[in-house]
Parts: structure tokens; sequence; C-alpha cells
């Protein structure tokens, strides 16, 4: 049983339209003490060659609601700038992405870690909690 009185978050990013990390993608952390409490922004991150965020700000004591909010759209924007490069435009080529944004919000407690991934492709994504 853990004594921790504050609970851990991290994410990694899966781009998996080519089975690879999504670098460079900004992820911003808020958090709420209650329901009913105002988001409060702790600040961000932005994933490494990995697709990982590696230094999202500590939540503070009191947290039972976490919120990731993902800014996809530039990531794809530059993907897709680089792969015109290379090959003829595809549909939707300059719309940037589907789901420019992801926000993804779930419950807390303290002492547990949560790792979220996000399974991103252009038109559509999931997460998880992972281990």
């Amino acid at each position: 049983m853990s004594t921790s009185t504050t609970a851990s978050v991290s994410t990694h990013i899966l781009d998996t339209s080519v089975g690879r990390p999504a670098e460079g993608v900004p992820v911003q952390l808020a958090v709420r003490a209650g329901r009913q409490a105002d988001w409060q922004a702790l600040g961000g991150s932005a994933t490494d060659a990995d697709g990982r965020c590696k230094d999202l700000p500590a939540l503070p004591e009191g947290t039972t609601h976490v919120r990731l909010d993902f800014a996809v759209e530039p990531y794809f924007l530059k993907k897709q700038a680089d792969a015109q490069q290379d090959a003829p435009a595809n549909r939707d080529s300059g719309a940037g992405a589907f789901f420019p944004e992801v926000a993804i919000t779930f419950a807390v407690v303290p002492g547990e870690h949560y790792h979220v991934p996000l399974l991103l492709n252009p038109f559509g994504y999931s997460v998880y909690r992972g281990s």
C-alpha cells in the first residue's frame, strides 16, 4: 500500500499510421480537485524522439481529475509536408488532422501512477491506462 499523497502521470504517443513514436507533439496538463472544481493548468511538455513526455509537471495534493491536451495538428501538418516531397498529394491534402486536438480526462487517486498512452493516426485515436 502506497503512502504517497499525490498521484503521478506519464504519457507517450505512437503514430499507428507509420508504427513509430510521434515526436514533437505539445502536451499540456491540467488538474482539478473535485468534480465541480475549476481546471488548473500546470504546464506541459512535448514528446521526445521516443514519443514520450518525461518532464510533465507533478500533480498537486488533492488532485482528483487530470486532463492531458495533445496538440496533434502541427505534428500531422509537418508529417504531411514531408510526405508530399516524396509522393503525390493524397486525399484531404492540406487539411492537417481530422482531430486537431485530443483531450483526455481521467480520474486519479493518491499514491497511484497513471501511464496514459495515445495511439494516433490522421483519422482516429485511442487511449488506455497503461503500466
